[in-house]
């Protein structure tokens, strides 16, 4: 495992300084809304400072889209009238927070990083995700980018360009929602959410060194329906784990405009992983750690920071052993669904429309057009038949451990490394999209960084409604990380 020493000697070797304690952009939400309560910080004092913060670094990160500073410090200020007569509207009152730019919002254009999008229309609407976060109080200063429709694991696109990582802007931010992961690690507000279709969530949080969650499929509603059905799903991308139970807490709950959405949880994230964090013990849990899936290959660094991970759940408590589900990768499965979605996305447009898009998203649309309803089917049948292995195997297992992605973040523009040999972006994350086609939840959590200072995240996947599971997890571990000093912050000055 790194140790302080190695993170410290990472940051100055950059030639950068991080985020000092006392700025408002660098606190989490959860310190945010304590010092709101104290009277130490207002929101519009808050919201000055990431605002600030997204002028002085995006233009090295290009994380943001979009950026309405007028109407969040609106927000802000609306936020701090209702503190001050005591009536705080919600659990995100005054918070910074940023928006995938797959997600409606009322106000602002939803471009999803494609040229094909016309920005001159009505936007009178939310998605239900934004909906309940505006209905709690929060600030939204802006929407991230994404590659075009979310459609790879890396995020540049025709409309916005490249998005960088924060701990080299020479390497990529990961994707699909790796505008949000680089604004929350860059601390340009400290909540977001994205999307999480083959890993759009966990992928970016390793690259980028944050906590990211892909909860069980539904958990989170979502409107419009993904072209993508059943594989895709939201999920908060945060600092902490704390701020993802805050805003697993706003988020989760039915919405009638998703016939698939599940009802509200019983209890309280936040309090579950508040409760977790007073044990901070994993007594009781059984976890499974598969150093890889498939026979995958992993670079030697990031298996050394997982083997770490796997010997620090033992001595948190836990009954820690190898153990490999034996699945076969569903990698084939995983494509005709996904580009037959990427297919469907694109079917409405024109010659000269379909030329302007991502050179890879045309090939891919190419790819998914040649599936037949039977191609679909089988591909359906890998997929049921992965979620009855990976349901027994948690029969035995209440977690599996794998890294979230075998490689340190690459090159920044390029969908694969150079030099792999793989062709599409799945080729090198196979630890994320099989859990999207058997619909578990599953997090990141930072746990270290390679000799280049770059992040390295371990995965935590449990069985379907295992959310709470995966936060109460994931928050033990990563408060056990931070108090070692394993995890920094990104050094972007």
């Amino acid at each position: 495992m790194t140790s302080t020493t190695s993170t410290t000697s990472a940051t100055a070797a950059a030639g950068t300084s991080t985020p000092a304690p006392q700025e408002p952009y660098a606190l989490t939400a959860t310190e945010l809304l304590a010092a709101y309560e104290s009277g130490d910080l207002s929101p519009v004092e808050a919201t000055v400072s990431v605002l600030d913060r997204i002028e002085a670094v995006d233009s090295k990160l290009n994380a943001f889209c979009l950026v309405d500073r007028d109407e969040a410090l609106a927000q802000a200020r609306a936020s701090q009238e209702r503190r001050r007569r005591g009536e705080a509207l919600g659990l995100l009152d005054g918070v910074p927070t940023s928006i995938k730019d797959l997600m409606l919002t009322k106000g602002h254009p939803t471009l999803r990083g494609s040229l094909t999008i016309a920005a001159d229309r009505e936007w009178n609407e939310d998605a239900p995700c934004v909906a309940r976060m505006r209905e709690q109080g929060a600030v939204f200063v802006g929407k991230t980018t994404t590659p075009e429709f979310g459609w790879k694991g890396v995020t540049d696109n025709p409309l916005t360009g490249v998005t960088r990582n924060p701990w080299d802007p020479s390497t990529t931010a990961g994707g699909s929602s790796g505008g949000s992961a680089s604004a929350v690690a860059a601390g340009m507000a400290p909540l977001s959410i994205g999307t999480d279709g083959g890993g759009s969530v966990r992928i970016p949080a390793a690259f980028c060194g944050i906590f990211g969650m892909k909860p069980t499929y539904g958990r989170i509603p979502l409107y419009p329906a993904s072209p993508f059905g059943t594989l895709a799903h939201a999920g908060p991308m945060t600092r902490t784990v704390e701020d993802a139970a805050l805003l697993m807490d706003v988020v989760t709950g039915f919405d009638s405009r998703d016939w698939s959405a599940l009802e509200a949880p019983r209890g309280s994230y936040r309090a579950a992983v508040a409760e977790a964090l007073a044990d901070g013990s994993l007594r009781g849990l059984r976890i499974a750690y598969a150093p890889t899936l498939a026979g995958a290959y992993v670079e030697p660094q990031v298996a050394e920071r997982v083997a770490a991970v796997a010997r620090l759940l033992a001595d948190l408590g836990a009954d820690v052993e190898e153990a490999d589900p034996g699945f076969a990768d569903p990698v084939e499965a995983y494509h005709t669904l996904w580009f037959s979605g990427a297919a469907k996305v694109v079917e409405h447009l024109g010659t000269e429309q379909f030329a302007s898009l991502d050179a890879g998203l045309q090939e891919a649309v190419r790819e998914g057009a040649t599936k037949s309803a039977l191609d679909y089917l089988g591909a359906v049948d890998t997929r049921m038949a992965l979620g009855v292995r990976m349901g027994r195997f948690h029969e035995t297992y209440d977690l599996l451990l794998t890294p979230a992605v075998p490689i340190a973040a690459f090159e920044a523009g390029v969908e694969v490394p150079a030099g792999s040999g793989h062709k599409r972006w799945t080729g090198w994350t196979p630890f994320t999209y099989p859990f999207n086609l058997t619909q578990q939840p599953a997090s990141t959590v930072p746990c270290g960084v390679t000799s280049a200072g770059l992040p390295v995240g371990a995965q935590l996947v449990a069985a379907r409604h295992g959310d709470e599971l995966v936060l109460r997890a994931s928050a033990v571990l990563h408060a056990a990380l931070r108090g070692s000093g394993v995890v920094g912050t990104a050094p972007v000055g």
